[in-house]
């Protein structure tokens, strides 16, 4: 909280407290214990500030950090509070040869007062004489007026009510909320969305939903690729985490990501010549992956792109790994795979199948000798069994779905049972009912909520008539002359124990017993080591990597996916992929759209609307990604002094830089400037106006002797005679920082003062404007506020 704090305490939003008197004043009016210093000079408090790294705060006027403190507004206090008032020699206004200079600890009273500025920056007392009452304004400084924290009723609701983006949070309460006095100029990034923070492969998915409305899928393509080179098939299976996150979930529903997805995923490989082509350089270095699944293949796109000469083996005759051979066709179509794995061969990646590595000539020291880097990710195929008589007879879960990968048709009994709750044992279970049992039971230890299963999976396994018996767990395998009975079955009371650790429990007193002829086990999967001639290190019998390098204890081999991690899903594998493909070519994947940067809200998407459910084209994945609220943080910079020193063209001094002042205002977490949590302001500069400027300060509030700005404009420009010239146009309290109008500006060169010229800056003002659900009428205040100063 790099802070000289102060302003008004914030009360637009009505409070609601339950309980007695007694604890309404309890909790608004107590504040956390902290220590107290006393500086005696900047260096002193920035030196203070550093040491303690975030856990200390400044205070001048104490305006704005007093009402944050009392109302407890950060789920934590800062520790320490450095009292700057105690430093002399930063509260002054001089008169420069090259204009104004002003300590940050001039009170706003002060500024208003001072006769060099009422006559000849006008602009700026006006500003200050509009901040609040005049009791604040004796207090608050020009310095705390400018590094105040954001102003949003959902920021500073009382107690950490809503723990909104701004201060670390997952999401901004104002997007599908209350949000009148919010911007019209739509959000800022400043923290990693819901959605793709959730998502494992981190996609940016508010920034390709974007390009989706814009009609423009290659940029959408191409954001998707950095991360995930395989939509069109993870469209189609992905376990979609990020929809669990979307900030809509409350609202309506979750936007249909994976649907989007899958689509612009088909749209790659029909332009795949243009989306996946061969590296324009081509390097001398190789790298060998053993396994063609998702995570090799993934980290077979990277590196191939990079410009490396990439092998993958692979045991099966066809590449995919599990997307073949362990993911049914009614899920994942087979000729999708295919055509993704022919794009990668026209990529100029070679698959070699059919190959076993570890046999001769293709043993681990062989690759490594052949190519500079090894990748494992051959998976975990290998499938647990349990430790009771007469396991032999039951049928391994991916040995069955791999038979159908195979294009075999595996024997399946008439009464088919099917042990475990994972999506393996939905595949299973689904696949056996559409092969013609006539009875398919699933068992598992989980209850029905705490299924690992996708839900969407279960679902379909329900409406196939698969009954499902949760809470249950193999006791007993009933056989008669070597021929499947059945199994009896026993209650599980609990998975795991105190610790977390996979431990069952079980009821002896509540059996049942389930009549089957076949039993197919998915209780979960190994991975086959044995290539690895012990040279490998594993725990578990799982390999052994460094998290940060992905390598492994052999030098120049790397392993990932659920060779390392354990079954886990495809975009899972996708991100180990990526990830080790960085480590070993050094590819850095930076995010198309940066932090900070506005982003658009579209007023359509803050309607309550059903997400689409039949996603077949273009035009309904726009429809889909309509709904999409890009989100980000949309509380305005409600500073009155902001907006005024970026039209002087002023700039800010800092105990480490010398900023303009269009470049000191940011939206970031708990503060409004780009200042470090060390870095305290100054001095202010303020060029000299020249002879024939008109300046001043418009402002739009409820209450004229208080409130602050619902908008705010401050102009700042050259008159000859009645024409304009080096116009500045700042707009406050209409986005996240002060919106300098440079459509405006250049429009305004050389033209006349009258009603022509106000009509058509006030159309350009807003013509890039996308209001919210319940602040439109800002967009007439911004006209009528230009009007007002051009007419």
């Amino acid at each position: 909280m790099p802070l000289v704090s102060e302003s008004m305490i914030f009360r637009s939003s009505p409070r609601k407290y339950s309980g007695p008197w007694e604890r309404f004043k309890e909790k608004k009016m107590t504040l956390r214990n902290f220590k107290h210093i006393s500086a005696s000079s900047l260096k002193e408090a920035t030196a203070i500030l550093s040491k303690n790294n975030g856990k200390a705060v400044a205070i001048a006027g104490g305006t704005d950090l007093l009402g944050v403190l009392k109302d407890k507004i950060h789920a934590q206090s800062p520790e320490t509070v450095v009292d700057l008032k105690t430093i002399s020699g930063l509260n002054y206004v001089k008169v420069t040869k090259n204009g104004l200079s002003i300590g940050p600890l001039t009170t706003l009273t002060e500024i208003c007062k001072n006769e060099t500025i009422r006559n000849q920056y006008g602009l700026l007392a006006q500003a200050a004489l509009s901040v609040a009452s005049p009791q604040l304004r004796n207090m608050g400084t020009l310095g705390g007026n400018i590094c105040q924290e954001p102003r949003c009723w959902y920021y500073r609701a009382p107690d950490d009510l809503f723990h909104c983006l701004r201060k670390g949070g997952s999401k901004c309460g104002a997007l599908l909320g209350e949000n009148r006095y919010h911007s019209i100029f739509g959000s800022v990034r400043v923290a990693q969305p819901a959605c793709s923070e959730t998502c494992p492969a981190n996609i940016e998915i508010p920034a390709y939903m974007d390009y989706v409305r814009k009609k423009d899928l290659h940029s959408a393509a191409l954001i998707i690729l950095a991360n995930n080179p395989i939509p069109a098939i993870t469209g189609r299976v992905c376990p979609h985490l990020c929809e669990s996150e979307c900030n809509r979930h409350e609202f309506d529903e979750p936007v249909s990501i994976r649907n989007v997805e899958r689509v612009i995923g088909d749209y790659i490989l029909d332009n795949a010549a243009e989306f996946l082509a061969p590296p324009k350089k081509q390097l001398k270095k190789s790298v060998a992956i053993v396994g063609a699944g998702p995570a090799g293949i993934s980290a077979a796109y990277y590196l191939r792109k990079a410009g490396y000469q990439v092998t993958v083996y692979d045991k099966m005759p066809e590449a995919g790994g599990m997307l073949t051979y362990g993911i049914p066709a009614g899920r994942l179509a087979k000729d999708v795979v295919k055509r993704q794995i022919n794009a990668f061969e026209a990529m100029g990646i070679e698959f070699k199948l059919n190959v076993t590595v570890g046999q001769e000539g293709f043993t681990l020291t062989d690759l490594r000798k052949k190519f500079t880097n090894v990748f494992l990710a051959s998976g975990a195929w290998g499938e647990k069994n349990l430790p009771m008589e007469k396991a032999e007879l039951l049928t391994p879960g991916i040995d069955f779905l791999a038979a159908m990968g195979l294009g075999e048709k595996p024997a399946i009994g008439k009464r088919v049972l099917v042990i475990g709750g994972g999506n393996v044992a939905v595949d299973v279970a689904v696949t056996a009912s559409r092969l013609g049992a006539q009875q398919v039971t699933m068992v598992c230890l989980e209850s029905r909520d705490t299924m690992p299963a996708f839900k969407e999976e279960i679902a379909e396994a329900l409406h196939e008539g698969v009954t499902i018996l949760p809470s249950f767990g193999p006791d007993k395998i009933i056989e008669k002359n070597g021929q499947l009975k059945g199994m009896e079955i026993i209650s599980c009371t609990s998975v795991f124990d105190e610790n977390g650790r996979f431990n069952p429990s079980f009821d002896a007193l509540v059996k049942q017993t389930i009549e089957a002829d076949q039993i197919i086990l998915a209780i979960g999967q190994s991975a086959d080591l044995s290539f690895t001639e012990d040279k490998i290190k594993t725990n578990r019998g799982w390999i052994v990597i460094n998290e940060n390098t992905r390598a492994t204890n052999m030098k120049g081999v790397y392993a990932g996916g659920d060779i390392v991690s354990g079954p886990a899903s495809i975009i899972h594998a996708v991100a180990a992929g990526r990830k080790t493909a960085s480590s070993i070519a050094r590819i850095t994947h930076e995010t198309c759209m940066p932090m900070g940067e506005s982003l658009e809200v579209h007023c359509d998407s803050h309607h309550k609307c059903n997400r689409t459910l039949d996603i077949k084209g273009i035009d309904d994945i726009r429809a889909e990604a309509a709904r999409c609220v890009n989100c980000g943080c949309i509380a305005v910079n409600a500073s009155d002094m902001a907006p005024a020193l970026m039209a002087l063209g002023a700039k800010i001094k800092t105990t480490k830089r010398a900023l303009a002042a269009d470049d000191f205002f940011a939206a970031d977490i708990m503060k409004c400037t780009v200042l470090d949590h060390d870095e305290l302001v100054k001095e202010i500069e303020i060029p000299a106006p020249q002879k024939d400027n008109r300046q001043g300060y418009q402002k739009f509030r409820i209450r004229n002797a208080i409130d602050f700005p619902i908008v705010s404009l401050a102009y700042s420009f050259n008159l000859d005679g009645q024409t304009i010239k080096d116009a500045n146009i700042v707009l406050g309290a209409v986005a996240p920082v002060p919106i300098k109008v440079r459509a405006v500006e250049t429009y305004l060169e050389g033209k006349p003062m009258n009603d022509e010229t106000a009509l058509a800056a006030g159309d350009l003002a807003v013509g890039t404007i996308k209001p919210l659900s319940k602040n439109a009428f800002k967009v007439q205040v911004v006209k009528a506020l230009l009007r007002k100063v051009l007419a």
